[in-house]
């Protein structure tokens, strides 16, 4: 019976998928007489792949082939004449592309290092340590808070080590892994965006030098000069020890998510295992006499040479795995042997990830060919007056970000339009970029395909369309405190 109504929704599934791409070739051809010369000249045709990839996602919670799909679409609005040499120059470029070889290198290592901890016994050790001091279940998800609060230097950083680390503390307290997604998730980019000393700090001040608004060499102190404004980063934050202990209420997908463990389900939703950077390992044998040492030396050695090589993790992540070989051998804990083949298995786990990342680069960049994020910001700059610019920035972009998911990358392209609208309106530039800033950890926090969310999902088992599900009431409550927050210094600062 079981295996019957797997089948039929296998081929309800298809049969959704063919439907999707019909109406991809359909709606491409029709827009074939209304292709601009310039691409900046689509319009609201512009929104078309990205409306078309929002609702694909609802629909059928699948993300991978939704933003395929969708990019697809989008080429086929670009280069209506060779679609598909279209997709495939693209797609080489954005393998080819300096961010996509560093995701490969630091995730990939970052998948042999969890892997490595936990054959040499060091994950287990320091489960058993934190079970000792995280004896409830709310102690349990403000230790993961906490360290998450601790490991600020990166995003990537955080969401990999915590998540990955905490997720069999907080299952012997039977907590969601949704649960634990979104604690992790929280303490990512959003404190990262508030923290001077983080790689989102370094981007960001680099971008403000670059755009004019930072002398030389003083992109850092003006970023400092953001952080009381960047709203969204304080409040997702701040709001999660609340949400733990109880102070505002699980609502939402959240809670169905706590009924189901409660009524004695699984602990992570189905399809959690596909992402779950440890399901490729199987049963972990662990050594004798674990020792916690061998999971806290590498992960300060992580930190500490990310630090000193300018918070660089892809150094971090080299030095890391060269330490971790001398320290386990010296143990006698695995042989080289062993040692590659478990730093060769987290590279593995880390695929599927990886595939998605790629596949949200690549639709990010058929938007941009499309001109979509210049055409959402130059509608909404014509409605603009000095003191409403704050809050109708942060919102426009936020929705922005929530469907193309590329923070960093919505940066580039919009701080070049603000910063010089803001001095021109006489608006607080500092204000301003802010708003910036946090509509992009928004959309790093929330959307179901940014890299923030696969990552999350990777390293706590949590699927991720069910991981950005849970979790978006609460971000969507931090957004609204933050954009009437940002209306009020609109109109005081």
């Amino acid at each position: 019976m079981f295996k019957q109504l797997q089948a039929e929704a296998a081929g309800f599934n298809a049969r959704r998928s063919l439907i999707a791409v019909l109406i991809i070739v359909a709606i491409s051809m029709l827009l074939t007489n209304f292709t601009p010369e310039d691409p900046t000249e689509f319009g609201a045709l512009a929104t078309l792949p990205a409306l078309f990839l929002v609702i694909y996602i609802f629909i059928t919670k699948r993300i991978l082939e939704a933003l395929t799909l969708a990019s697809v679409m989008g080429f086929m609005m670009v280069s209506r004449d060779d679609v598909l040499g279209s997709f495939s120059g693209s797609l080489l470029e954005v393998m080819m592309s300096e961010d996509i070889a560093w995701l490969i290198i630091v995730c990939g290592l970052m998948g042999s290092i969890i892997s490595l901890i936990e054959k040499a016994g060091g994950a287990f050790a320091f489960g058993e340590w934190v079970a000792k001091r995280a004896k409830t279940r709310k102690s349990s998800l403000m230790w993961t808070w906490f360290l998450g609060v601790i490991v600020f230097i990166d995003d990537y950083l955080n969401s990999l080590t915590v998540g990955s680390c905490m997720a069999p503390v907080t299952d012997k307290h039977k907590v969601p892994r949704e649960f634990l997604a979104y604690v992790v998730d929280s303490t990512a980019a959003p404190l990262c965006v508030i923290i001077p000393i983080s790689t989102w700090a370094v981007f960001c001040g680099k971008l403000l030098e670059v755009n004019g608004w930072a002398p030389a060499g003083e992109g850092l102190i003006y970023f400092i000069k953001t952080l009381p404004f960047n709203f969204y980063g304080w409040i997702a934050a701040l709001i999660v020890p609340l949400i733990i202990l109880g102070v505002i209420p699980i609502f939402g997908p959240m809670k169905k998510a706590e009924q189901r463990v409660l009524d004695g389900g699984p602990l992570a939703p189905a399809g959690s295992e596909k992402i779950d950077i440890r399901s490729g390992a199987g049963d972990v044998e662990i050594p004798k006499n674990p020792k916690v040492i061998n999971f806290l030396l590498p992960i300060i050695v992580l930190v500490a040479a990310t630090i000193y090589f300018d918070v660089d993790m892809q150094m971090g992540v080299l030095v890391t795995v060269g330490f971790m070989f001398v320290l386990y051998l010296a143990q006698n804990l695995m042989s080289a042997e062993d040692f590659s083949d478990v730093a060769l298995q987290g590279i593995k786990n880390m695929i599927l990830p990886l595939m998605l990342m790629v596949l949200a680069f690549l639709f990010a960049e058929v938007n941009d060919q499309i001109g979509f994020t210049y055409y959402v910001i130059s509608s909404a700059a014509e409605f603009m007056t000095p003191e409403l610019m704050p809050v109708t920035i942060f919102i426009i972009l936020a929705i922005t970000e929530f469907i193309t998911g590329t923070n960093w990358g919505m940066y580039v392209i919009a701080l070049p339009i603000v910063i010089p609208l803001a001095v021109a309106l006489d608006v607080n530039t500092a204000l301003a970029v802010s708003a910036v800033l946090s509509a992009g950890v928004f959309g790093s926090h929330i959307c179901f395909y940014s890299d923030a969310t696969i990552l999350t999902s990777a390293a706590t088992g949590c699927n991720n369309f069910d991981h950005a599900y849970t979790q978006a009431p609460f971000g969507i409550l931090a957004a609204s405190i933050s954009a009437v927050l940002f209306l009020i210094a609109g109109f005081v600062f």
